[in-house]
């Protein structure tokens, strides 16, 4: 089956699936009541979007100059900094780190970017046991899943489905609340934290003008997988760069608002290398990963190289009427909702994913909530164009459109169809794409112009 045709199929089954809808409209409007109050906390949240991305532009057009002075300045500080064009290269690079610090456990917190090289994985072939510690994660990691969501990677399961999870495979009570199953794994985590070889984290942003790396996390986890393992390995996506350490003032309250409606997340933390003498802890060694995965081929689209600006907040995902009707899963990539439609097509190919830009009403929600102003309904709208031009296309959508087309060029190719003709020739449609919840709608017996001209008569 086609990733196309597999989207399809998944699309249609989760769209009636109705405890899959109420976990998602539920977990959503309490994200939507925080966000609410998280914008009130502005004066003017339209200035501070501008000003983030004008900085974001800036990047785009400096994007070497940001990235070899982030390089320069990290690796003054004894950090090893190393680039991957792709997954496969990324991948070579984790599995010697990892030969030659003999790693057999290894904890992670806070990088969806691992999800695209799949870390997971790769250490678990080498006999190596990876532990994602966010709570989210290490859910869907226990459940056997990827993640639903980039900020919320459990969102599709209530508590009650968390508890069934846990008592399967951990033997904890049925009836566990969420204080209870949290603690829980607090435990399970601080034992694999004191133990592990190697932690890996993302970046949320690299500042270029101190070499550091920015991680924003709620639980700490960040903090305690880099804390004891002799190595801090960083896996970041290229487009987080941004030019200086004074630019977080606006960044960290902006990714908050609009990804959990915080004024500030709880922990924000800056990694500028590994521990000196005079600290106690923190790893010895420190290795940066810059990944490239296909980021470059949207940089040189000028239609699509403003999505890089993306900080990865999810507003989009939560705002989208399609992603809230499918779900994450069904998008079946790393990225999913608007920008997963906008970015996966360049980075895993047209061929196989242009589909997704077609999976918007480009109603324009992404664009109103986008705190950096990425123009994400005219991306989606060129990559379709795209999609035609490279004829990727399904021959019969081509006809359709061609007859369409010759239908409506001018107003007799309505008028000269009566109308129960029209009835009969869409009533196909009920059964083949347009869904089992819907009826086509019935055409009059006579067009509107000719209704017109006969009651002007």
């Amino acid at each position: 089956m086609s990733h196309s045709h597999k989207f399809t199929h998944d699309a249609e089954a989760i769209a009636f699936d109705v405890k899959h809808r109420n976990t998602i409209r539920f977990n959503i409007s309490r994200y939507d009541a925080a966000v609410s109050k998280g914008m009130a906390r502005y004066n003017n949240v339209e200035r501070a979007k501008n000003e983030a991305a004008a900085i974001k532009r800036d990047v785009l057009q400096n994007w070497d100059k940001f990235l070899l002075q982030f390089e320069k300045n990290i690796s003054s500080r004894g950090v090893k900094v190393l680039w991957a064009k792709d997954s496969n290269e990324a991948t070579k690079q984790i599995i010697q780190i990892l030969i030659e610090n003999e790693a057999r456990l290894l904890v992670k917190s806070k990088s969806m970017t691992t999800e695209e090289i799949e870390l997971n994985e790769t250490a678990e072939k080498m006999g190596c046991e990876s532990v994602e510690t966010d709570l989210g994660e290490f859910i869907v990691q226990v459940a056997g899943e990827k993640p639903y969501h980039i900020v919320t990677p459990a969102m599709h399961k209530s508590k009650g489905d968390i508890a069934k999870l846990f008592n399967e495979k951990f033997g904890t009570p049925i009836e566990s609340t969420p204080e209870e199953m949290t603690e829980y794994v607090r435990q399970v985590l601080r034992k694999k934290y004191t133990t592990a070889q190697v932690g890996v984290t993302g970046a949320n942003f690299l500042i270029a003008d101190i070499g550091g790396i920015s991680v924003t996390e709620n639980e700490g986890n960040g903090l305690m997988s880099t804390a004891f393992p002799k190595v801090h390995i960083v896996i970041a996506g290229i487009e987080k760069i941004i030019p200086e350490m004074k630019q977080l003032g606006l960044f960290y309250p902006l990714l908050a608002a609009h990804g959990t409606g915080q004024q500030i997340t709880a922990y924000n933390t800056i990694f500028t290398g590994p521990r000196t003498i005079s600290e106690i802890d923190g790893p010895e060694k420190m290795i940066v990963i810059l990944l490239d995965n296909g980021r470059t081929n949207v940089y040189t689209d000028d239609e699509a190289y403003e999505s890089l600006a993306c900080i990865r907040c999810g507003a989009c995902l939560n705002g989208c009427p399609v992603y809230k009707t499918i779900g994450g899963y069904t998008y079946d990539t790393t990225y999913s909702g608007p920008i997963g439609s906008v970015l996966t097509p360049f980075l895993r190919g047209f061929k196989d994913f242009s589909h997704l830009s077609f999976a918007s009403t480009l109603c324009g929600k992404c664009v109103e909530v986008c705190p950096v102003k990425i123009p994400l309904t005219n991306i989606l709208l060129s990559n379709r164009r795209k999609t035609v031009e490279q004829n990727l296309r399904p021959t019969a959508e081509k006809l359709l459109m061609k007859g369409f087309r010759l239908i409506s060029s001018k107003r007799i190719g309505f008028d000269i169809v009566p109308g129960p003709l029209k009835n009969a020739g869409t009533y196909p449609f009920n059964y083949f794409g347009w869904g089992p919840k819907r009826s086509m709608p019935t055409f009059a017996n006579k067009s509107f112009s000719e209704q017109y001209k006969n009651k002007s008569k």
